[in-house]
């Protein structure tokens, strides 16, 4: 039976996961959020979310102006960092394809910081984000972040959502296992219903009768 899978808004998603806020790679793997219901919250659906999205982290001007084209490649890369994270976290190897993705993000565009002279301010040094790039290098910024955090101390800390369907991922902070209060909650009543099922089907299952085959008397 095919699942059936539905849109919903950004606000129906759940808040940041432990992790997000010091990770743009780790939040642009949470983008796509499943639901209960068989419902998902994409927050790069269209070329305005996921301008938004960028802008909420620092990774592009307002008004920036971004083409579904734009879209497609951040939602192109999210998928990528979501094939290393699971990779990561089941010990297995990485897909090559996704390596491949990441590096070439991190080497598409200059990062050293070019030295500029302001006619007021005098000499100093940025790196220049022209229009037609804006993108390229939120990729990269995202790309380079990816790579830390696989690599670095964080990276023993990653794990999956363990309320499902949630599919998110999370840097563990003691035993939580969980990337919202929400998620955490429905876990616990699954284990609670569970447990009453369990209880039920106890008390209600009918006894085994047994028939127990004496030897007659000797005559």
């Amino acid at each position: 039976m095919e699942e059936f899978v539905s849109f919903v808004t950004e606000e129906a998603a759940p808040p940041s996961a432990p992790g997000e806020d010091e990770h743009p790679a780790l939040a642009l793997a949470n983008s796509a959020v499943a639901l209960p219901g068989g419902h998902m919250a994409d927050l790069l659906g269209t070329p305005a979310q996921a301008e938004q999205w960028l802008t909420r982290r620092d990774l592009a001007p307002a008004d920036a102006g971004l083409a579904e084209v734009c879209a497609t490649q951040l939602r192109s890369l999210r998928e990528q960092v979501r094939s290393l994270l699971a990779s990561r976290i089941a010990g297995q190897p990485a897909l090559p394809a996704a390596v491949t993705a990441i590096n070439d993000a991190m080497t598409r565009v200059p990062t050293a910081s070019l030295l500029l002279w302001d006619e007021k301010a005098g000499p100093c040094r940025a790196t220049p984000h022209p229009t037609t790039a804006i993108v390229e290098h939120a990729l990269a910024v995202i790309a380079a972040d990816a790579a830390d955090l696989l690599t670095a101390a964080d990276a023993a800390r990653l794990t999956a959502c363990a309320s499902p369907p949630c599919n998110r991922f999370l840097l563990k902070r003691g035993r939580r296992q969980w990337c919202s209060t929400r998620c955490g909650d429905r876990a616990r009543a699954a284990r609670a219903y569970a447990r009453r099922t369990a209880t039920t089907d106890d008390a209600t299952s009918p006894t085994q009768q047994v028939t127990v085959h004496r030897p007659a008397p000797d005559a």
